[in-house]
């Protein structure tokens, strides 16, 4: 929880149905890929894009004798993550069996871990709106191999099998059943998202598959969510179905809404939810049975034979905490206590930690609110017109930060600001440098100043006459100087002069 904000809880997201009102219970399991060049039991690439099958070792086809090795440096992203999320490190965690056939698992079995996860409890504070957070509770995170990939749409006879995706390492977040509304879940897994790309655990890639969610859907009536949350009970919760593979914060929001809409028609008809496994049309919009959801012993779980369980010293994940980032909501927290931006704007700041980066790079010895000013408005504006990303901005922090310097100097004005970006932001170089070889720098020569501010008094005697009857008119003789001099005299100079020249 932040220290510097004091939180309140979203109301819960309430459907009416054809006769009562009914409210939504959902968990989520977000499988997260690992951000390491190689996978879980295997030296083979985890590059996207490759051609198929051509990052697959013989441990991931599963050849005869082969064995699988523990890569320790998914292990220790998954403790990151862990950390991260100020969940529980258990130093001692066990690797299972998961059986079951598809073309694209060339063992018969998925390697995960079931009994000994390898994080346990922790939590993340996912905000709603500024002063309004849900704090979801986690569950636990256990590391697991992913699977292969069947392709069906290049032949009308014949699937393929891509088996590069074959034992990439994974981490399942497993969730409670915190979640009250479809856009607590969207906002959630894009917390968890953010989290993990401050940490490099996970590039977040959800186009790429690499973050992609199980979507588990119940609806309630009110007041028996804080029944279960009282005893405990999942019961009282109603019987939930569960939405795969989910990858896409728009389809989550859409799927949960149509999931909870046809349980609740359901319930009102009389009949029973039927807890299965479901998909999402996202053409369609709408959920489809998939297959019957399984229960642990249809998997037949069993300690993996091949791998010893894994145990890890405290000392080593001490240290793995000592060299952690700082995290989004403590990044967001500085901005706001210490160089006084708004909620709204250090949140904006925050979202990508690319953006977070840029943004400190810029205010970095300079006025914060200024700084945060350009980057939202100016940079960011430009960019998402451009449909850019912040890596890819033609105007650098240095930059825009030299831009910044201009205007704090006194060198050149606001609106020459703008006209500088665009020069930055379409032909480059050195802001100081442009700005002399152009002639864009304010004339700050009170000497100069009073010459032509002496000009427009001498004549307009008449205008004299009405801005000392009346002080609020001075601002007319402040814009003809502007206007003479071609917008670079300093406007703070020249109301200054022309206050004192007119007596007020």
């Amino acid at each position: 929880m932040l220290d510097h904000l004091a939180y309140a809880a979203p109301a819960p997201k309430v459907i009416r149905g054809a006769r009562d009102d009914w409210e939504l219970v959902i968990g989520l399991e977000v499988h997260a890929q690992i951000a390491t060049r190689a996978k879980l039991f295997s030296g083979a690439s985890t590059a996207f894009g490759a051609e198929p099958n051509s990052n697959v070792s013989f441990i991931d086809a599963a050849m005869p004798g082969m064995l699988p090795v523990v890569n320790e440096a998914c292990i220790a992203q998954a403790v990151l993550t862990g950390l991260g999320l100020k969940a529980q490190i258990n130093l001692r965690s066990a690797f299972d069996r998961k059986n079951y056939f598809y073309p694209d698992l060339p063992q018969g079995y998925q390697i995960s871990q079931l009994y000994h996860p390898l994080v346990g409890e922790g939590e993340i504070i996912v905000d709603m709106a500024p002063g309004i957070a849900r704090r979801v509770r986690i569950e636990r995170i256990h590391v697991e191999q992913d699977a292969g990939k069947s392709i069906h749409d290049m032949d009308p006879a014949l699937s393929f099998v891509d088996l590069n995706r074959t034992g990439v390492a994974l981490m399942e977040i497993v969730s409670r059943p915190d979640i009250r509304g479809p856009e607590e879940a969207a906002a959630y897994v894009a917390k968890l998202r953010q989290i993990m790309r401050y940490l490099g655990t996970c590039d977040g890639n959800m186009q790429n598959g690499n973050l992609r969610a199980d979507v588990n859907v119940s609806v309630c009536r009110p007041g028996d969510y804080e029944r279960f949350r009282e005893t405990g009970d999942f019961t009282v919760l109603g019987t939930r179905c569960e939405i795969k593979n989910m990858n896409s914060l728009r389809f989550i929001q859409a799927a949960i809404e149509y999931e909870a809409r046809r349980q609740i028609g359901i319930i009102e008809d009389g009949g029973k939810v039927v807890q299965e496994t479901r998909l999402y049309d996202p053409d369609r919009g709408e959920t489809r049975s998939m297959r019957s959801k399984e229960e642990a012993h249809d998997y037949r779980y069993f300690p993996d034979p091949d791998l010893l369980p894994l145990e890890i010293e405290q000392a080593w994940v001490d240290d793995i905490a000592a060299g952690m980032p700082e995290l989004p909501d403590e990044k967001k927290a500085r901005f706001v206590t210490g160089l006084g931006l708004s909620e709204y704007d250090a949140g904006v700041l925050t979202a990508e930690v690319e953006n977070a980066d840029f943004f400190e790079s810029v205010a970095a010895g300079r006025d914060g609110k200024q700084a945060a000013n350009w980057v939202i408005n100016e940079l960011f504006g430009r960019l998402n017109k451009e449909g850019l990303g912040v890596g890819e901005s033609p105007v650098s922090a240095s930059q825009l930060g030299g831009v910044l310097d201009l205007i704090a100097s006194g060198e050149i004005s606001g609106k020459m600001a703008k006209d500088l970006f665009e020069i930055l932001w379409t032909e480059g170089g050195e802001p100081a440098e442009i700005a002399a070889a152009r002639g864009m720098k304010q004339v700050t020569d009170l000497g100069a100043i009073e010459a032509a501010v002496d000009e427009i008094i001498a004549a307009n005697p008449g205008q004299v006459e009405k801005a000392k009857a009346n002080p609020k008119l001075a601002g007319w003789f402040t814009g003809q100087v502007l206007k003479a001099t071609g917008g670079k005299a300093n406007p703070a100079a020249v109301n200054e002069m022309v206050g004192r020249k007119l007596g007020l």
